[in-house]
């Protein structure tokens, strides 16, 4: 049984990002101001910190366990923002002054394609396997589907393998996955910040796992530098940081393309990252669920799995859903693609908890055999 993040008894300096929606408490704008940004003759401050969202948290219901009590209390807190919005819903003739929520990340704009595209008769299909028990890791023909799909879009140098593809309900669930079955109680992922405020929620309500924000200055100090730019030095600061806390890193975390900074990583920083990472025997999860929206003809993204050799390939976990490049977010679709069978099987283990029906795995598995071609991907 896992056990709630341990407490602090001073005053607890939390890690959450910026960018959340979750109605949370953040100071991280102001921290990264304070202790980040600094000028030449100023004695270097922390530039890293260590987090524990429930420190900030007390129990307040009777019927509750500690950790129910704790669950309980995100959902308050990311709620409290939606319940107003939905109550003062902007309408363009309704209800012109209401609240527009841009809290939300969530494309709209395809609807008529992805309508038009699943109503069509080969979308219309049900069989008895699709009826019963799956395998856990997903349908094969679902997940051979999605390693052509990632093999073609990420550019592998090979092609990917469906027994290293497993599928859930959405990348929520594998941050909460992962976090789980590669982390102690207590222990925690380095992650730079600011960053999407939910990864929080999801690494500590199933596995109690924390976030080591490693802070990224907006200042630009030279030629070959941009803002918020991510390097090794603040990824050594602040997991020597960590360490001199008594905290255990187990991993990192990495968003490219970057939300909510929209940085894309170059292959020469990927390579740095992780690099970095196996130096210090650490896990790496990438989170590319953004990987088909970038639109800027000058930048090029670069996808892990499009490097010829991974530095480790058994600590390397690439995450990737639907709900942002096929705008559909309440399908529920999310996949890992790990070489690790140990991460695999466990994972996949608590797919019975996160999995998809069959009627929605062979949909999926249509739209990746003709590769996004009704939203215009293939083209």
């Amino acid at each position: 049984m896992s056990t709630l993040c341990q407490k602090e008894t001073r005053t607890p300096a939390t890690c959450l990002g910026s960018g959340s929606t979750q109605g949370l408490h953040s100071s991280n704008g102001d921290d990264v101001e304070r202790e980040c940004s600094r000028k030449p003759d100023q004695k270097p401050l922390k530039c890293y910190r260590v987090g524990d969202p429930t420190a900030m948290f007390s129990p307040n219901s009777p019927h509750l366990s500690s950790r129910g009590s704790v669950i309980k209390w995100f959902w308050d807190s990311a709620e409290e923002g939606y319940r107003t919005y939905h109550m003062d819903e902007y309408d363009e003739d309704k209800n012109p002054n209401g609240i527009i929520n841009l809290g939300t990340s969530e494309n709209k704009l395809c609807f008529d394609l992805l309508t038009r595209r699943l109503s069509q008769s080969d979308m219309l299909w049900v069989e008895p396997s699709l009826l019963q028990y799956p395998d856990w890791r997903g349908h094969l023909f679902l997940r051979e589907e999605v390693a052509r799909f990632l093999s073609f879009y990420c550019k592998s140098p090979a092609p990917l393998k469906p027994e290293n593809v497993v599928v859930l309900n959405g990348c929520a669930s594998l941050f909460s996955a992962l976090a789980t079955v590669l982390c102690e109680a207590g222990e925690a992922f380095l992650i730079p910040a600011p960053y999407y405020g939910s990864i929080t929620q999801h690494v500590c309500l199933y596995g109690s796992v924390r976030l080591v924000c490693v802070y990224l200055d907006s200042e630009v100090t030279g030629l070959e530098t941009r803002p918020f730019q991510l390097t090794v030095e603040k990824l050594e600061m602040a997991l020597q940081g960590a360490n001199s806390e008594g905290v255990k890193v187990k991993g990192l975390i990495l968003i490219n393309p970057h939300n909510p900074l929209g940085d894309v990583y170059s292959l020469g920083e990927l390579q740095e990252y992780l690099d970095f990472a196996k130096r210090h025997e650490l896990h790496v999860i990438v989170d590319e669920i953004y990987l088909l929206s970038v639109f800027e003809k000058s930048v090029e993204f670069h996808s892990v799995l499009s490097l010829e050799r991974l530095p480790d390939s058994q600590r390397t976990h690439v995450m990737w859903a639907a709900s942002k490049d096929f705008g559909m977010s309440g399908i529920r679709f999310g996949t890992l693609y790990t070489e690790n069978r140990d991460v695999a099987t466990a994972v996949a283990s608590l797919c019975r908890y996160h999995s998809l029906s069959g009627l929605v795995q062979y949909q999926m598995a249509q739209l990746f055999r003709d590769r996004g071609d009704c939203l215009g991907l293939a083209t």
